[in-house]
């Protein structure tokens, strides 16, 4: 099944600790190269996103962003009150033997080590949920490529069945076409000279036939089609291989090009040079 470089996905989570937007773009590119924009407290978190990309992913550019905001929680106040009770009272006790000591304030309380306690968000709770949110949005991306590289394989068969269509129309006039130039190069000779010598005649006439008979080209663009048809069908990546069947498909179109005998060959192979980069505009958007 052939994947699309080409799509995009967001996911959105929103739990007590705050909420969290993963965004990633994907385009058509060699090789598989990844962006991140990332908060950073989340930095160190890179590696394993690359990890799970590489293990869904072979090719395309990759654009990765992730916005992050912590509740309010982060930061708060929070006062053990316990603590404070037993401080009070330890410092009334040591009031009572000091008539002269003036009362603590509730400043000086709260000073005491331990009375306050800033309540900090569990960054290593934030990460695991944002590593699994990030795992479902590139599960969406997948997706995405996949059902547009089900439009491109219905785009690229379509211009398989037209390559098909004009072979077929060079194969059903190939017979009558070489005989066409052997009997123009016959009347040709004829007029240079009434003596021919019939064997050396001959030979010219099958040499030139020879040059002249794409059968071979026909036959190996009938095959190309078909592995390209082949290949996409298969489940694992395959950009690289179409694109060098792509090759295969042009080489053959320039040969039947050149050994054209007639006007209408010469437009076959120019339409099967048309279908050709059409298909390569396509397949440059495969994984």
């Amino acid at each position: 099944m052939p994947h699309s470089m080409t799509a995009f996905a967001r996911k959105i989570l929103q739990p007590d600790w705050g909420s969290a937007t993963w965004e990633i773009r994907s385009v058509n590119h060699r090789f598989l190269e990844t962006g991140f924009r990332l908060p950073e407290a989340t930095r160190d978190m890179e590696m394993a996103l690359r990890d799970l990309i590489r293990k869904k992913l072979s090719r395309g550019k990759l654009d990765i962003s992730l916005q992050l905001t912590l509740s309010d929680a982060e930061g708060a106040i929070d006062i053990d009150l316990d603590l404070a009770k037993k401080t009070i009272d330890a410092a009334a006790r040591v009031a009572d033997l000091l008539p002269q000591s003036t009362p603590l304030s509730p400043l000086e309380i709260l000073r005491w080590p331990g009375v306050l306690k800033e309540t900090e968000t569990d960054m290593e709770t934030v990460k695991k949920d944002l590593l699994a949110l990030f795992e479902a949005t590139l599960d969406q991306l997948v997706e995405g490529r996949e059902r547009e590289g089900e439009k491109l394989k219905a785009i690229i068969i379509d211009k398989l069945d037209a390559i098909g269509v004009q072979v077929s129309a060079v194969r059903k006039l190939l017979p009558q076409l070489i005989d066409a130039q052997r009997n123009k190069i016959v009347a040709r000779l004829e007029e240079v000279t009434q003596d021919l010598d019939n064997d050396r005649l001959e030979q010219e006439l099958t040499y030139i036939a020879q040059r002249a008979d794409v059968a071979e080209e026909l036959d190996r663009l009938d095959t190309h089609v078909s592995e390209i048809r082949h290949t996409l069908d298969q489940p694992e990546p395959m950009g690289r291989r179409l694109d060098f069947l792509l090759q295969e498909l042009n080489r053959e179109a320039n040969t039947l090009a050149s050994k054209s005998l007639a006007v209408d060959t010469s437009q076959s192979a120019v339409e099967l040079k048309v279908l050709i980069e059409q298909i390569r505009e396509q397949i440059q958007n495969l994984e």
